[in-house]
């Protein structure tokens, strides 16, 4: 079965993930497109480093050729964002990367982007699995890749020049380049480095890159920029004076950041700062969106500038939904994806990491000195995550404790309320949370905590872990 998650479809490479498959995906979004009229203005199609992408994508756009749609295909390793900008750019309807972002080596899948470059939320999604229902191997249409560039059904482009572009147009480059900064890139063998060097190089910062090369197994780790996987970045970024470290993705749309100590900065702790930067120092306004997994503290942040600050479910769809609705000024999540109103609408790991650069260097500031700042006005909060394994035939036995039974650990802290809206979110009355939710990308139940300081929030973890018997 083929099923979509918060971010796309992603499957084992040669069990779910095959050329059959790929192709009915293909189908069933052709079928829709023609449906509803929306093959005037093409389909992009990118993708990323991973094993079998190139391949996947020609695939991919065989169907698309073979049903009449007009193909923009490019032909290179690109990050996500630069298909979604290049979407955006073109107007199209629909769009789509062949990558599993931050999934494991052995993993592989599509993510589907609907117009002005967004993620596809569920309904269209449960649409084209819908589709894919109904399908037969007969029902799929193709025409050779070569054949269909031959007549112009594929067009080969390289959006980069624009992307690139797009960005330091958007960035201060001027106060860049008056601040000298050396940086270090971790692309982490995913699809970063082009583009991010590019720009970063057009600001005259001192630019060196670990971890390039294509490597289909990402040197033997997840390609998730966190504290465990960036311990090399943290190491050099200390040891050799850089001024930030920045560590990206599979797929670029994520980063994670290492400050001028060689210190890991949580994901939660680069919204606060970009949201911090833009109000107080910019004098930019507007509401921040973060989903429910991340830090309460964006809410004091935004109260104490007029602002609003929403949360919404995991997925970053909704976060571009909600930003859309309010006009707001940033979005983000607590696992290293967030966007600015103005860009693009969806993650983007390339121009986030430029505006921190950009903060560094118009502050005057470090990144330590920046977040003290922050802590000193709005207090200190600490995030404890932790990621469980389940074998099948537990799924039903945790859905039904969490979901259906609605059972809780007894609390030593005062419970204001519990939302289901996405997982099981207990709120408490000191401001703190814990949340239980099952990832939509992988096999995995997340377990999140936000509290005063890193043991209790830690031991909320380890509670809730406990009660559920993971």
């Amino acid at each position: 079965m083929i099923k979509f998650g918060t971010g796309g479809w992603r499957a084992f490479i040669g069990e779910e993930f095959t050329q059959a498959n790929v192709r009915l995906v293909a189908q069933a979004l052709s079928n829709i497109i023609q449906h509803e009229n929306a093959a005037k203005n093409g389909f992009v199609i990118g993708y990323d480093r991973r094993f079998l992408s190139d391949k996947a994508a020609r695939w991919f756009a065989e169907i698309l050729a073979g049903n009449g749609i007009k193909v923009s295909f490019i032909n290179r390793f690109v990050p996500t964002p630069i298909v979604m900008f290049k979407a955006k750019e073109m107007d199209c309807h629909y769009s789509a990367c062949i990558t599993a972002s931050h999934n494991p080596a052995d993993y592989n899948g599509i993510k589907v982007f609907i117009q002005g470059g967004r993620d596809a939320d569920e309904v269209i999604t449960q649409k084209i699995e819908s589709q894919i229902a109904e399908l037969q191997d007969s029902d799929v249409q193709l025409i050779d890749f070569d054949d269909a560039r031959d007549n112009g059904l594929i067009e080969i482009i390289n959006p980069m020049n624009e992307f690139v572009d797009s960005i330091i147009n958007f960035i201060d480059m001027e106060s860049i380049k008056k601040a000298n900064l050396r940086v270090l890139i971790d692309p982490m063998f995913g699809v970063a480095k082009n583009a991010l060097q590019t720009v970063l190089i057009n600001g005259r910062c001192d630019v060196d890159v670990i971890n390039d090369g294509e490597n289909p197994s990402f040197g033997g780790l997840m390609p998730s920029p966190n504290a465990a996987t960036l311990y090399r970045l943290k190491h050099l970024v200390a040891a050799e004076g850089y001024d930030i470290g920045i560590g990206t993705d599979g797929d670029a749309d994520r980063l994670g950041i290492i400050d001028e100590e060689g210190h890991f900065i949580h994901p939660n702790e680069v919204l606060l700062l970009l949201y911090y930067y833009m109000l107080e120092y910019k004098g930019w306004k507007g509401s921040v969106v973060r989903n429910i997994a991340t830090t309460h503290l964006l809410d004091k942040v935004a109260a104490d500038h007029g602002e609003k600050s929403f949360e919404v479910p995991v997925g970053f769809k909704h976060i571009s939904s909600q930003m859309e609705a309010d006009h707001s000024l940033i979005g983000g999540e607590s696992s290293g994806g967030l966007t600015i109103r103005g860009h693009i609408k969806g993650k983007d790991g390339v121009f986030a990491s430029t505006l921190l650069v950009e903060m560094i260097s118009v502050t005057g500031k470090k990144l330590s000195e920046m977040l003290d700042e922050i802590y000193g006005k709005y207090g200190y909060a600490y995030t404890a995550e932790g990621d469980c394994t389940f074998k099948p035939a537990q799924k039903e036995a945790l859905y039904n404790k969490i979901y259906v039974e609605k059972l809780m650990p007894k609390f030593e802290y005062d419970v204001e309320r519990i939302s289901y809206e996405d997982g099981a979110k207990v709120y408490f009355r000191n401001g703190g949370w814990v949340i239980a939710r099952f990832s939509g990308t992988e096999p995995l139940l997340r377990i999140f905590s936000e509290m005063e300081d890193q043991s209790t929030a830690e031991s909320m973890v380890t509670q809730m872990k406990a009660f559920l018997a993971l």
